[in-house]
């Protein structure tokens, strides 16, 4: 059954994830709309985090890569965001960063394709994908090419000189999404790989990575599966290329017997290889204590109720603030988790809402940008969320000077 909000919106009245809720340790009387950018803290995270650090740590030395399980960590939480993105087990591994992922998968597919010479990706893409890849074609050479395109211009615009199709499945700025299996299936009917950033598509929508053939992808942990700031990322290769992947980054973690000290490097088996240096244990180990909410959890009813939740938000902030522009695409099956809206005094805006206990995030130049995850996120909150923002509209809140100082991280 479901109620009808004051602006029509029909919502359920029970909330189905009351139960992962109560796994989030939430600042009271705060509605936190900005897992898109940095997921709150876990009561197991914290708990592992601090076990670590007094009873590994502490009390075993050195001696906690091995009694611990500290060396397995890569492996152990990969295969746990493996089960969130249509992956096979023992295919991906958590390590680095993204765009340090990112500039290896890239790196690998150009060398498995090196009669093709282009780039492919697109004006939405996240900037630091796009520096990566305009750094390291510069790198190998006259003859590469980083070729960028309008989105909706991107399977077109796949030729016989594409090497890599580099796309982020969810814009990070009005959450538009990619077709990830169509893309694909032209790149490769092209002779190119496919390769996926997942930053706003893991832990957020369904994905399939081995349904859609997809050659490579990375994607941070620190948004939707709630890692916690700066936590590392995580890396894809498909099985089918794992023998034949070789990095231009190699480093001693990702060797075929990194305790044998070699001096000539041997890749290890399948994605070992994409590792390169020592695991950050401590934050390794509240990435996967984080992971543990999703044991139980169906992706399709989270995005089913992202959907009802977002689609309630639009209704209401639309009937009350009609200074503000939805910037995200209106069909709900063609954007992610999160919502954008254009406004003129955006940074402002959200900067009055923060002190108001209501956080998103704001990006330049215009957008105000709410994520919805449904582990956390109820309607109440949705309600909330549309109430204060139309009062800070409608009254001018965000005309105040000290609104409009920006600060280091928007």
């Amino acid at each position: 059954m479901s109620d009808v909000t004051s602006h029509g919106a029909a919502v359920p009245r029970a909330e189905p994830f009351s139960a992962t809720r109560a796994l989030f340790d939430l600042p009271a009387d705060t509605v936190y709309l900005n897992g898109n950018s940095l997921g709150p803290l876990t009561h197991a995270a914290r708990q592992r985090v601090a076990e670590v650090v007094a009873s590994e740590w502490g009390q075993h030395l050195i001696g906690g890569w091995n009694e611990c399980g500290w060396i397995d960590l890569p492996r152990q939480a990969g295969d746990r965001i493996a089960a969130l993105v249509g992956a096979p087990e023992g295919s991906v591994a958590v390590c680095d960063s993204t765009s340090v992922n990112l500039f290896k998968v890239l790196s690998a597919a150009l060398r498995m394709r090196p009669e093709h010479r282009v780039v492919l990706s697109d004006a939405g893409n996240f900037p630091t994908d796009l520096y990566v890849a305009q750094e390291l074609l510069a790198g190998l050479g006259d003859g590469y090419e980083l070729r960028v395109v309008a989105p909706e211009e991107v399977a077109d615009a796949i030729d016989e000189r594409v090497a890599a199709l580099m796309l982020t499945e969810v814009d990070y700025r009005t959450a538009r999404v990619h077709d990830m299996g169509d893309l694909t299936r032209r790149a490769h009917e092209a002779g190119a790989l496919a390769v996926w950033d997942l930053a706003h598509s893991a832990g957020a929508i369904p994905v399939d990575l081995a349904g859609s053939g997809a050659d490579f992808a990375v994607g941070c942990s620190y948004k939707y599966l709630n890692g916690g700031p700066g936590a590392p990322a995580f890396v894809y290769v498909r099985p089918e290329h794992a023998e034949e992947t070789r990095s231009a980054l190699a480093g001693w973690m990702g060797h075929e017997a990194p305790f044998a000290f070699d001096l000539d490097y041997r890749p290890a088996p399948g994605v070992q290889r994409m590792l390169v240096g020592t695991p950050p244990v401590l934050a390794m180990a509240a990435l996967d204590a984080a992971l543990a909410v999703w044991e139980g959890v169906d992706l399709a009813e989270v995005r089913a109720r992202s959907i009802e939740l977002s689609e309630t938000f639009i209704a209401e902030v639309e009937a009350r603030c009609p200074g503000l522009e939805l910037a995200s695409p209106r069909d709900a099956a063609a954007r992610g988790s999160h919502v954008s809206f254009r406004f003129e005094h955006g940074y402002a805006a959200m900067q009055a809402l923060i002190e108001r206990g209501v956080i998103g995030d704001f990006r330049a130049p215009d957008l105000m940008r709410f994520g919805f995850a449904p582990l956390y996120i109820g309607r109440d909150d949705v309600l909330r969320a549309a109430e204060v923002l139309e009062r800070i509209v409608c009254e001018r809140l965000w005309d105040d000077p000290r609104y409009a100082d920006r600060k280091k991280v928007t």
